[in-house]
């Protein structure tokens, strides 16, 4: 399993708006041009985080995107998950019905262990764990 681009950067793009959550709401140029990103790209991107209720958008000519979550309670899970969907490292164990041996097959129950333990380290780490001291509220 790899953590796709789109997840790597959806991080870079919290963390961003976490550095700059004490001043006015951040435009996509802001964002794209800070983390060396496309504006197209960063838009993609900050719709899917504004999808889950990550971020939120503010109208008006001061405008922009704002985190509406305090980023203790925004996990790497969430984040992930607005990028790529559910996390699943094998198809069967999101959708059993994808394989025809899924009723059977005696891996299915350590795909599904290893699949429940990675996603229960990505729902345990936030935002603020990983920006750390570096960070103040």
């Amino acid at each position: 399993m790899k953590v796709s681009t789109k997840g790597r950067y959806g991080l870079r793009i919290v963390m961003d708006m976490a550095i700059y959550s004490n001043a006015k709401p951040r435009l996509i140029r802001d964002i794209a041009s800070s983390q060396g990103l496309s504006e197209k790209y960063v838009a993609n991107l900050v719709v899917k985080l504004k999808a889950k209720g990550i971020l939120k958008s503010i109208l008006g000519v001061h405008g922009g995107y704002v985190l509406n979550k305090n980023i203790k309670d925004i996990t790497l899970l969430e984040i992930f998950e607005a990028m790529e969907g559910k996390m699943s490292i094998v198809k069967c164990v999101e959708c059993p019905k994808s394989c025809k041996q899924s009723k059977t097959c005696q891996a299915r129950t350590i795909w599904n262990d290893i699949n429940n333990q990675i996603s229960d380290v990505f729902a345990s780490k936030t935002v603020f764990d990983i920006m750390g001291k570096n960070h103040t509220e």
